[in-house]
């Protein structure tokens, strides 16, 4: 009791007299509502002693007490009592930022590892340090933050010294009574907890409490640090709490922080990393940030000074990676630089000779182990260091597959490192402490270690269920797209460079690269398989893996294996990297890519780049995409969909496909073009280039608005002799009625069959032109589709006419359209001769009804050419059905697909449809999808489905829709038919190919 925060009150309360103890009483009924809180009520306070007082206080008012009592103080004036209060709350939170200090102060002396005084790290972070400032200068408005930069920059280091410069006084002093830094995988084991709870794991004793400090959130301040190496996913939730003291999940605590639905008026600043920004930045509001950009040419030369003992060893050492400028790049990272530091320092304490050695992220920690090896464990047989790396390897596998990142001791043990193993390991920089824990140094060191695990053979003793295999590591990497399983995909692939096992080889002994190698190809050619359900979702990630190989012939192996690859292009590196894997892929013959806004732009935008970057990034997208479509020659799908080109990308483009005397035009291999959601097609010159190669047989330009002269630039270059192009597919490309005049005009002279122009705004007008087309004799076109074209029944008038005159046209869609029954009516009339060449008639969505039902029952009985009627979506109820069935059952219906999907008729008409089933010996398709069918109407049909004389193969039809007893009969059905499929949504890929629509881009489509 005597430390309690109970006495403390009870202690300040006793040094009132019984008068001012009244006037305390009676102050209290109204002081609450100052504070918005909630008053007691009269009678309890009136009856109540000091000890029964406080513990009203402290009921009602949590975490508030000591406001309202220090006030009430005032107020009885008994000012010597305010000042004890306020000086005893000083007091304990001081305790608390001495506590931080101390703890900071050692972390910062023993595990920062900058080996720069501070002053030359203050500097080095000066831009950073005064944003850090300025982010937080409000001192009411909460805040989020966020410190970004790539892995090995220092973004870790910096919040630490942001904490340790708060808690000596010289950051935040007016702004942040409370600071908490919480490195957030610690809770990776945590499934349940409190905010409170985790808060006061941090407060030493004598502190405020829990509830005082939490009440107050706009004085608070999280630094939560490593999302980057969570185990759990972060995500928007509609169950969030607001109640900071109930234990909850572990994820439900951190997104109801990061969502701002608890303690929405402290203040956050996050360390967020390349794997956890997409995810986590989604999660918060008005993020401000603060980049870090690593060292400066003069940070680096600091780095070095500092590092070595001699002054004239870190000169010469920081004059060695001047000379060799990739070097001097990599030294802004300060984890690379620290690592480069420490091989030298090793091979200078050895009194060997001096190597720098790097080129590759593996070459350079592979130079770091080695020197670390030869230096600890000198005279050591290669046996036995690798036994001792094996247990490393292992503990570091075992926890990227866990993702566990922080250690005890018991898992030291249980992976064979013994305590002796333990200090070598802290000693070597291998290791580093957390509180009574251990972590690897750097997090890309467990993964150089996890990937190094899979070159030092099998442990039969200790097997370890829970690490997975080579291949399954593979398949997390380039089947599922996770990312934090690329850096050990690099180091894998890097491994098994012979540069890098010949620095191993002496050490550890064999390094079975080849067999590796073999199995990472074996595994690639799986995926590229068709009958394989995966395929490779992450081409960047294993362009990526490849870079650090530097290998030609294992790279060439590689990429050789696959004949498509889908790329999303984000940024000029990315550009940069694909033009390396890529060049070496020469049996790749589809190519799917999305190129964002940001990697060619037109003009500056500070939303992407500063002035400097703007410039560099240009020169670098635009340098490597020229070498990236030099490839393209040999390609015969080149799909740009959703890309952002400018002028200069558009121009290099049109010459990497231009014949030359080096490159003729039969040396071209494309015969696919697909430009759907394009922004810029440069001055024409696209359409000029491409539609003049011989082999170029389909165009798809779906979702790029095509203006009147940008369509006579496309029809123009559709006219050369070259062109052979069969399918034009312009779906949603705002032509107008008069465009498409131009185009009708156009394909009199050239060799288009299949046309779409699906979802334009024709009107009727545009299709009376495309009618006088269908009209002439000489017109080719097979397929047309005019889904979605703003046609009414005047339309079918001119098509009426078209089809009596044309001899070629075997589909026409007009889905979509207002054409009612009577445009259908006029239709079916030219469809009744004869010689119509239709096949295929798309109806679906027209707004008819049973009344042309008759019309088109007529066409079925007497028409032998049609063979697909699309009904869908259309009010022919069951009268409609009826008469259809009728038809159906007719000796000369040679009907095979028939589409009443969505037509909302009842199990009254399932007696007619199995009649037709087992009479139309053509019909195979028929959709029924989204139809109502109770278990008789199911049955009805299943009786017909099984019958000898009943043909069909497929059935749309959504099984998960009925019930549990009508899904049984159609499952028994497929199984005694093998050649009968019920599925939902079965013509949707057909018709959105045929209709040429894209979906609008996402890096799976």
């Amino acid at each position: 009791m005597a430390d309690s925060p109970d006495y403390d009150l009870l202690q300040y309360l006793q040094n009132l007299s019984d008068e001012e103890f009244l006037t305390f009483k009676e102050l209290l009924r109204e002081e609450p509502k100052k504070f918005h809180l909630k008053p007691i009520s009269w009678t309890q306070i009136e009856k109540a002693s000091k000890e029964d007082l406080v513990t009203l206080l402290n009921t009602h008012y949590p975490g508030w007490t000591w406001e309202v009592v220090v006030s009430l103080f005032q107020q009885v004036n008994r000012n010597d009592l305010s000042n004890m209060v306020q000086r005893q709350r000083r007091d304990k939170q001081t305790r608390y930022k001495e506590h931080m200090k101390t703890a900071f102060q050692r972390i910062w002396n023993f595990e920062a590892n900058t080996h720069i005084p501070d002053r030359n790290y203050q500097v080095i972070i000066e831009p950073q340090y005064r944003a850090l400032q300025e982010v937080f200068y409000s001192e009411s408005e909460p805040v989020t933050a966020v410190v970004l930069g790539v892995t090995g920059e220092g973004k870790t280091v910096f919040l630490r010294k942001a904490m340790l410069d708060w808690a000596s006084g010289r950051l935040w002093q007016n702004r942040f009574r409370y600071v908490f830094f919480i490195p957030v995988f610690t809770l990776n084991n945590i499934t349940e907890f409190s905010l409170a709870s985790l808060v006061s794991t941090q407060l030493p004793e004598s502190s405020e409490t829990v509830e005082d400090i939490l009440s107050h959130p706009r004085r608070i301040l999280f630094i939560l640090d490593g999302f980057d190496y969570l185990k759990f996913d972060l995500e928007l939730r509609t169950n969030l709490s607001d109640d900071w003291r109930e234990s909850l999940p572990t994820q439900i605590v951190f997104s109801s922080l990061l969502q701002k639905k608890m303690l929405p008026e402290a203040s956050l600043l996050l360390e967020l990393g390349n794997r956890s920004l997409p995810k986590i930045g989604l999660l918060l509001q008005y993020p401000r940030e603060i980049t870090i950009g690593g060292f400066s040419e003069e940070s680096i030369e600091f780095y070095c000074m500092s590092f070595f003992d001699y002054h004239g060893q870190g000169s010469e050492v920081y004059h060695h990676f001047k000379q060799n400028p990739p070097f001097l790049v990599l030294c802004r990272s300060p984890y690379l630089c620290w690592l480069f530091c420490s091989s030298l320092k090793w091979q200078i304490d050895r009194g060997g000779d001096v190597v720098l050695v790097g080129g590759t992220d593996t070459a350079t920690y592979t130079s770091f182990l080695v020197n670390a090896f030869k230096s600890m464990f000198a005279n050591v047989q290669s046996n036995q260091n690798r036994a001792r790396l094996k247990t490393l390897c292992t503990l570091a596998v075992e926890g990227m597959w866990t993702q566990e990142f922080v250690f005890d001791f018991e898992d030291l043990r249980k992976n064979g490192i013994s305590e002796h193993e333990r200090v070598m390991w802290l000693r070597m920089k291998f290791f580093r402490n957390r509180g009574r824990s251990f972590a690897f140094y750097h997090p890309d060191l467990q993964s150089y270690f996890a990937a190094l695990f899979y070159f030092l053979g099998k442990d039969t003793d200790k097997p370890r269920s829970v690490i997975g295999s080579l291949s399954q590591l593979l398949r997390e990497l380039f089947a599922h797209g996770q990312t934090r399983w690329l850096k050990t995909g690099i180091f894998l692939f890097g491994i098994t460079a012979e540069r890098v096992t010949s620095m191993l080889r002496p050490c550890f002994g064999l390094i079975p690269s080849r067999e590796i190698k073999q199995e990472i190809i074996n595994y690639l050619k799986s995926l590229s398989q068709q009958e394989n359900n995966e395929k490779l979702s992450s081409p960047l990630n294993l362009v990526s893996c490849l870079l650090d190989s530097q290998e030609e012939r294992f790279v060439t192996q590689v990429m050789n294996v696959f004949e498509e690859m889908t790329v999303d292009i984000s940024n000029s590196d990315v550009v940069t990297d694909l033009s390396y894997g890529l060049l070496k892929a020469t049996k790749l013959k589809k190519l799917h890519l999305h190129i964002e806004k940001r990697v060619f732009p037109e003009v500056f935008d500070p939303e992407y780049f500063t002035s400097e970057s703007f410039e560099q990034s240009k020169t670098i997208a635009t340098e490597h995409w020229a070498i990236l479509c030099r490839m393209f020659y040999s390609l015969h799908v080149l799909d740009l969909d959703s890309c952002h080109f400018n002028e200069e990308a558009i121009q290099i483009l049109c010459d990497s496909m231009s014949p030359s005397h080096t490159m003729p035009l039969d040396v071209f291999e494309l015969q696919s073009l697909l430009c759907s959601f394009m922004t810029n097609f440069g001055d024409g010159s696209l359409f000029h280039t491409f539609l003049k190669l011989p082999q170029l047989r389909s165009l798809n330009l779906y979702g790029t608005n095509l203006s009147k002269d940008v369509v006579e630039n496309l029809c123009s270059a559709l006219k050369y002799s070259t062109c052979s192009v069969k399918e034009l597919l312009l779906g949603k490309c705002d032509i107008s009625s008069e465009a498409c005049g131009i185009i009708a005009t156009t394909l009199m002279y050239c060799k288009v069959k299949h046309l779409s122009l699906v979802e334009n705004p024709l009107k009727n007008r545009g299709v009376v032109s495309l009618c006088e087309l269908l009209k002439r004799p000489t017109c080719v076109l097979e397929t047309l589709m005019l889904s979605y074209c703003c046609l009414t029944f005047i339309a079918c008038g001119h098509l009426y006419e078209a089809l009596l005159c044309n001899k070629r046209l075997s589909l026409l869609d007009l889905g979509s359209n207002f054409l009612e029954d009577t445009g259908v009516n006029i239709l079916c009339e030219a469809l009744k001769d004869p010689a119509c060449p239709l096949q295929e008639l798309w109806l679906s969505g027209c707004y008819l009804t049973s009344e042309c039902c008759e019309a088109i029952s007529g066409v079925l009985t007497c028409n032998r050419n049609l063979k697909t009627l699309k009904l869908g979506n259309n009010n022919i109820q069951d009268a409609g059905v009826k008469q259809l069935c009728e038809a159906l059952r007719h000796r000369d219906c040679k009907l095979q697909c028939l589409g009443l999907d969505m037509c909302e008729f009842t199990t009254d008409c399932c007696e007619d449809l199995a009649l037709a089933l087992t009479s139309c010996k053509t019909l195979t398709s028929l959709n029924l999808d989204w139809i109502s069918l109770d278990h008789a109407g199911v049955d009805v049909l299943c009786e017909a489905l099984s019958h000898k004389d009943c043909n069909l193969k497929m059935l749309g039809l959504d099984k998960s829709a009925l019930s549990e007893e009508s899904q049984a009969l159609l499952q028994a059905v497929e199984k005694s038919k093998s050649n009968l499929n019920i599925l939902h949504y079965p013509w949707v890929e057909e018709e959105r190919e045929k209709r040429g629509v894209r979906l609008v881009w996402n890096s799976k489509n």
